[in-house]
C-alpha cells in the first residue's frame, strides 16, 4: 500500500479525495474481517458504493471489543485510551508505527510548519502518568524534531513552567505550550502573564479532575491569564492517525487526508446541511489498516468552508480525553 500511502500525502481536490476514500473502502471490504463483517450485517450491496457519503462508518465503541486491523498484519505498538472509571478502554493496534509518525509531522507541518520553529512545552500530567497514549508518543517526537534544548515535558514542576515562559518570551523564542485542559485551568489559575510569543494549545480532557465547561468559556479564561489573544485547539483520538486543529474559536481544520461528516442524529445514513448540527463522522486515510471510516461519539457541526466545531457528546457517561465540552 505504499502507492496509496504517497497519494493521501499528495492530495490537491475533493476529486482526489474521493478517489482515494472509495479506494480505502475496497480495501476494507476486501482486508478487514471485522468492517466487512460489519457492512455485511447492514446488508449494503458494496457495489453500490460511489461516493463518500454511501460509505458505512464503523461505530468508535468497535474499538473497545474487537480487534482492529486489516490485512492479517502484525501491530508494531497499541495506543489505548484513558477511558472512565468502571469503563473499557479503546485499543488501536498499529500495523505500522512509521504510518503514524509520517502523518501526525505532515498534519503538524500543514498547519504550524517544520517543529524546529518552535520550543514545544507539553503539560499532560494525566497523559504522562498511564501507558500507551497517543498523544504522549506524538508529542515526543515533535519535541525531539523540535531539536531546542528547552523543549519537554512538565509533570508536577509548574513553576519551572513558569519560568521557562517567560525566559522564552522574553527572548522572543517561538513557543509552543501543549496542554491538557484541566492541567491548564490549574497552571493559570496559579501564574497570570502577559505572553506575546507563546501559542497556546489545548488538547482537551477534564478527565473527571473539574467540572466540565464549554470550550469558549475555556478559551476566555486562559486568554485573560496568559494576554494571548487566541487558544488553538487539537481535535484527536486514540482510534485515529489524523489530527484536526483550531486556531481560536473551536473552528477546526483537517488535513488534506482527512474530513468530517456531519450525520443525522436520528439516521446514521443521512447527513446534515451546512450549518446543522449532529453526529460527527471522520473519514481518516491514513488509517487504512485498522479502519478509515469511524462513526465517533461526538456532536458537532459543519461550517460553509468545510471546517467543523466540536458541540459535546452524545452521552455524559463517556467524556473522552481529547474531544472537550459540553455546552
Amino acid at each position: 500500500m505504499k502507492y496509496y500511502l504517497d497519494k493521501i500525502f499528495s492530495i490537491t481536490n475533493e476529486n482526489d479525495f474521493e478517489a482515494l476514500a472509495l479506494e480505502a473502502f475496497r480495501y476494507q471490504i476486501t482486508n478487514s474481517e471485522v468492517y466487512s463483517d460489519y457492512v455485511n450485517y447492514l446488508n449494503i450491496n458494496t457495489k453500490e458504493i460511489d461516493s463518500i457519503y454511501k460509505i458505512p462508518f464503523l461505530p468508535v465503541e468497535f474499538f473497545k471489543s474487537k480487534t482492529i486491523i486489516a490485512g492479517n498484519r502484525t501491530p508494531e505498538i497499541e495506543f489505548t485510551s484513558s477511558g472512565t472509571s468502571g469503563g473499557a478502554n479503546s485499543s488501536h493496534k498499529v500495523a505500522d508505527v512509521s504510518v503514524y509518525e509520517r502523518n501526525f509531522r505532515y498534519c503538524f507541518n500543514y498547519f504550524y510548519g517544520n517543529p524546529q520553529q518552535y520550543t514545544i512545552l507539553a503539560l499532560l500530567p494525566s497523559y504522562l502518568e498511564r501507558s500507551g497514549s497517543s498523544l504522549i508518543y506524538m508529542t515526543q517526537k515533535l519535541i525531539e524534531d523540535s531539536n531546542k534544548i528547552k523543549s519537554a515535558f512538565f509533570l508536577n514542576n509548574t513553576k519551572e513552567l513558569y519560568e521557562t515562559l517567560l525566559t522564552l518570551d522574553k527572548m522572543g523564542e517561538r513557543t509552543l505550550l501543549l496542554g491538557v485542559s484541566f492541567a491548564l485551568i490549574d497552571f493559570f489559575e496559579t501564574y497570570r502573564m502577559s505572553l506575546k510569543h507563546c501559542t497556546i494549545m489545548e488538547t482537551g480532557g477534564m478527565k473527571g479532575r473539574k467540572q466540565e465547561i464549554v470550550r469558549k468559556e475555556l478559551h476566555d479564561f486562559l486568554c485573560e491569564r496568559s494576554g494571548l489573544n487566541s487558544i488553538h485547539s487539537e481535535y484527536g483520538m486514540t482510534e485515529l492517525l489524523s489530527q484536526a486543529y483550531s486556531f481560536g474559536e473551536g473552528i477546526f481544520r483537517t488535513p488534506p487526508q482527512m474530513r468530517v461528516l456531519i450525520r443525522d442524529t436520528n439516521d446514521p445514513f443521512e447527513y446534515e446541511l451546512t450549518g446543522k448540527s449532529g453526529g460527527v463522522n471522520v473519514i481518516d486515510l491514513a488509517n487504512i489498516y485498522s479502519c478509515p471510516f469511524i462513526e465517533t461519539k461526538d456532536l458537532g457541526r459543519k461550517l460553509s468552508d468545510g471546517s467543523f466545531e466540536i458541540l459535546g457528546r452524545f452521552d455524559n457517561s463517556d467524556i473522552r480525553g481529547c474531544n472537550l465540552m459540553y455546552v
